[in-house]
């Protein structure tokens, strides 16, 4: 009897099950992260706008930037997790409801003061949210931010938004999650 090197004693099933499952989540996990990466990028560029972010919540109402497309370095938010107290259950009703929130100029819209100074500490002066929802919860917030000066979101942006939006939701990757 001759010794190879090469040769591989039998794996029992449950470890090449268990190797199988983390290489199919790896692969899930990496077709997330390219489509998320891709539709951040286009909607920055159609949009015209310096940031757009995914505001990920990997938790009840708990969540942090895990994706963003940005015009210039200098707009990074990357992991940022926003301010806790302005995201109240109020508001994740609302956008598990489908709401979108459009402010033209954070400086005149009528939203709470926390949520004023946490935008104008990310540089921002006009914001486009709308919801990812899946059928099992809000998995996040597609997020456009203008940081150059106000401006007026046009139905086409809106829609724009709202289908990316729609096409994260139905990925396979990100509907099977959790």
């Amino acid at each position: 009897m001759q010794f190879d090197p090469n040769a591989r004693a039998p794996q029992p099933s449950s470890e090449v099950s268990r190797i199988s499952t983390i290489l199919q989540r790896l692969n899930q996990n990496m077709q997330r992260d390219d489509l998320v990466q891709k539709t951040t990028d286009q909607l920055r560029n159609l949009l015209q706008v310096d940031r757009v972010v995914l505001y990920y919540f990997y938790k009840q109402w708990n969540g942090q930037v895990t994706f963003e497309s940005l015009s210039d370095p200098q707009y990074s938010i990357y992991g940022s997790s926003g301010p806790d107290e302005c995201f109240v259950d109020a508001y994740a009703e609302m956008y598990l409801a489908g709401r979108v929130r459009a402010i033209e100029n954070i400086e005149t819209a009528e939203i709470h003061d926390c949520h004023r100074d946490f935008l104008r500490d990310l540089q921002v002066q006009a914001n486009l949210v709308v919801p990812i929802l899946t059928s099992k919860r809000l998995w996040g917030l597609l997020v456009a931010h203008h940081c150059d000066s106000p401006r007026s979101w046009l139905d086409t942006d809106i829609h724009q938004m709202q289908t990316a939006a729609k096409t994260l939701a139905a990925a396979d990757s990100i509907r099977q999650e959790r």
